[in-house]
């Protein structure tokens, strides 16, 4: 398996999960700018939409979004308990978290990402966003991660999505102007998540010094 990636994206979440599970996946870096390789193969031919991450099997079949990579590579060693199992209520339970990660955060950040191009979006967008988190820092408040007191794959998604807006690794990057001063079960649960080794690997991996 490949996964193809873009330092600082999104797609460090399937990076740190397959470091959390020693998993046998070949790092493909992809370039922003170009998207090419550094082999020099055309991204678009690999992933059309050109975003990250792709998932590509031995046999040429692609994974294309990264909540159903994240669960698939999960899936690959279910007794480390990253996912719950198919068809439960608690597996249903992580689609559901997955999803307001997907559409309330990450889709949230985009116009903050492109804040030059969102123009006075930006005012209307920043706010949104802060409820969203306040309400994640108030969900982490009886719990040591997102699911319950185990970490699982959306554990991973929200780390990179919170890094977006304090990590100092990423401010070459992006300028996002959101802080979590004040979100103290939010900040508990990032200082636990930068100290676990497979997140740091990862980021280390991926050229983002702490």
């Amino acid at each position: 398996m490949k996964l193809y990636y873009m330092p600082a994206s999104c797609s460090l979440s399937p990076h740190i999960i397959i470091n959390e599970l020693g998993l046998d996946v070949e790092l493909v870096k992809v370039d922003h700018n170009t998207h090419r390789t550094e082999a020099g193969e055309d991204y678009f031919a690999i992933n059309p939409h050109g975003h990250v991450p792709t998932l590509q099997f031995d046999d040429g079949t692609v994974l294309r979004e990264g909540t159903a990579i994240v669960q698939y590579l999960a899936d690959q060693k279910p007794e480390r308990g990253l996912v719950p199992a198919n068809g439960t209520y608690e597996r249903y339970q992580l689609q559901e978290m997955l999803g307001f990660l997907s559409t309330e955060i990450h889709k949230g950040f985009i116009p903050l990402l492109y804040a030059r191009l969102a123009g006075n979006y930006v005012e209307t967008a920043r706010p949104k966003l802060e409820k969203r988190f306040a309400w994640l820092n108030e969900h982490l408040a009886s719990r040591d991660f997102l699911m319950g007191n185990t970490f699982t794959v959306a554990d991973a998604y929200l780390f990179v999505l919170t890094s977006w807006g304090q990590a100092p690794w990423l401010k070459s990057y992006y300028k996002t102007s959101i802080h979590f001063d004040q979100l103290q079960h939010l900040e508990a649960w990032y200082g636990r998540m930068r100290e676990r080794d497979a997140v740091r690997r990862s980021i280390l991996a991926e050229g983002l010094a702490f």
